[in-house]
């Protein structure tokens, strides 16, 4: 009845303030993710996660199955030659990192198999941190050569278990997650509550124009995509939040994951 009463004497506009305001709560996403699984994170983006743990050599497919990411196969694997995080062309070192399927090649080598998977290495994260290098594929063994039980840098499986996993896999709704060890699980709901209040605090500050709350969510080391630094950033914002123009943002597809080997570090995507 309030809300009825203020939307008659205010109109819209001041009830969804309101409720982009409640959107900002922790209250409000500690409730809403309960009885979602975030054994990975919070994702709302994708139906299959492949974890690729280095020292165990192994890949691994979940699939969301009654909302629950659920095991569905562990292939052994074969990864890059040399250990550690990739940092390089030419490194011999397979990425830690969280990564997309870009797309699947089915006209290739012989040398890699029957196909293979393209993934999204470097990404922005990599890139900001100075990584480089390219072609990080998960694909097959040679056909028709012989080969060594390590890769350049690739995640490699027996051919059989390639096709099989092309079959169970939609490649734009798979995430795929490179850990050094084992992939953190069952991620503590109160961070994930806390980072999903701040995203909305974000949100809630760029839409209604607050330029100094929505700058202090950015570090002084910021960079954005485009090489724009944290002073040139600073100027650009405050310049067209002076504008104060009206705008619908809405959030869809959400992850928030932690990062491999970096610790207290999330991916945030959306």
């Amino acid at each position: 009845t309030s809300v009825l009463t203020d939307y008659r004497f205010n109109g819209i506009k001041n009830i969804k303030k309101k409720m982009d305001y409640e959107l900002t709560d922790q209250k409000y996403w500690h409730d809403y993710i309960q009885n979602i699984d975030t054994t990975f994170g919070f994702i709302e983006a994708h139906d299959s996660i492949l974890t690729c743990n280095k020292d165990r050599s192994n890949l691994r497919l979940y699939k969301k199955v009654a909302q629950k990411y659920t095991l569905q196969q562990e292939y052994n694997a074969f990864t890059g030659k040399a250990k550690g995080d990739k940092r390089r062309e030419g490194d011999l070192k397979t990425p830690l990192g969280i990564y997309d399927i870009t797309k699947k090649i089915s006209k290739l080598d012989s040398f890699y198999g029957p196909l293979a998977f393209v993934t999204s290495y470097p990404n922005i994260y990599d890139t900001y941190r100075g990584k480089n290098g390219s072609g990080i594929w998960i694909h097959g063994l040679p056909i028709e050569q012989e080969r060594d039980d390590y890769t350049r840098g690739c995640i490699a499986i027996n051919n059989d278990n390639l096709v099989c996993l092309d079959k169970e896999i939609n490649i734009n709704s798979t995430l795929l997650i490179i850990n050094e060890k084992k992939t953190t699980k069952n991620v503590d709901k109160k961070v994930l509550a806390s980072l999903l209040s701040d995203l909305y605090k974000w949100r809630y500050s760029w839409i209604y124009n607050d330029v100094d709350t929505y700058l202090a969510f950015y570090s002084p080391e910021f960079i954005r995509a485009d090489g724009m630094n944290f002073e040139r950033f600073i100027k650009y914002k405050t310049r067209i939040f002076a504008k104060n123009e009206e705008k619908e943002i809405i959030f869809t597809n959400i992850n928030v994951i932690p990062y491999p080997s970096q610790e207290n570090t999330f991916q945030i995507t959306f």
